[in-house]
């Protein structure tokens, strides 16, 4: 049995309190992942196309307020 199949069936196990706390760790080590990727990917230059793109579609008025 693989890492990720334990994991799976301590989670099931867990009562719903336990649960309910697993599940807010989890968002929050997940959204904390993605924003050290984010980070990485914009110091990287990853997303410099989409920006210059983003800024040239306003100019342009293809864009509409929020």
């Amino acid at each position: 049995m693989g890492k990720v199949e334990k994991i799976e069936q301590e989670v099931q196990a867990l009562s719903p309190d336990e649960l309910a706390q697993f599940r807010a760790w989890f968002l929050e080590y997940d959204w904390a992942a993605w924003d050290r990727q984010l980070e990485r990917d914009v110091q990287a230059g990853r997303l410099d196309d989409l920006a210059e793109k983003a800024l040239r579609d306003h100019a342009a008025g293809k864009t509409t307020p929020l």
